[in-house]
């Protein structure tokens, strides 16, 4: 199931609603909360990608978008 701040794949942020979702997955991956798709926030995409076995794109993807849910509902368990 998509997540709800995820509209469609971004390649690029090119408005406000793709930049909380990337600055979402950002915080999810422990990279700086930029808002951009830097080179740094397309590898750490492409780490997950690998981990969970999807298409190594780094492109914020539903697919991947599942997968960043997943590793923060994690981190959110092993802080508590």
């Amino acid at each position: 199931m998509t997540p709800l701040w995820l509209k469609r794949p971004v390649m690029v942020v090119t408005n406000e609603r793709e930049r909380f979702a990337v600055t979402h997955v950002q915080k999810a991956l422990g990279w700086p909360e930029t808002g951009e798709m830097d080179d740094g926030t397309k590898s750490h995409l492409r780490g997950l990608q690998m981990l969970f076995q999807l298409p190594v794109t780094g492109i914020l993807d539903e697919a991947t978008a599942e997968q960043v849910e997943r590793i923060r509902e994690y981190g959110s368990v092993e802080g508590a």
